[in-house]
């Protein structure tokens, strides 16, 4: 009895895993991040009047501290001390 090759491709064990390795290739190229901000975030991310009246007042005190013109009162910054530690 004589046996020959009838056509029979080449195994190649390795092609399996080669193709597994490419679809998770692809699959990760498909993915995509996505970032969502919700309506309250945004609203936190803008500026404040409060933000923007205390950054007017602090402009405010540096040119007068830097004229000269800044004079502390001197009772008025201890009852307020004296009041902040007694609470």
């Amino acid at each position: 009895m004589k046996i020959s090759k009838m056509n029979i491709p080449a195994i190649n064990p390795y092609k399996a895993n080669q193709a597994k390795t490419e679809q998770l290739a692809q699959k990760a190229k498909m993915q995509s991040d996505k970032l969502e901000i919700s309506s309250e975030a945004k609203q936190l991310s803008e500026v404040s009047p409060v933000t923007v009246q205390r950054n007017e007042r602090v402009e405010q005190l540096k040119a007068k501290i830097e004229s000269g013109t800044y004079k502390i009162d001197a009772d008025q910054l201890a009852s307020n001390l004296a009041n902040y530690y007694k609470a």
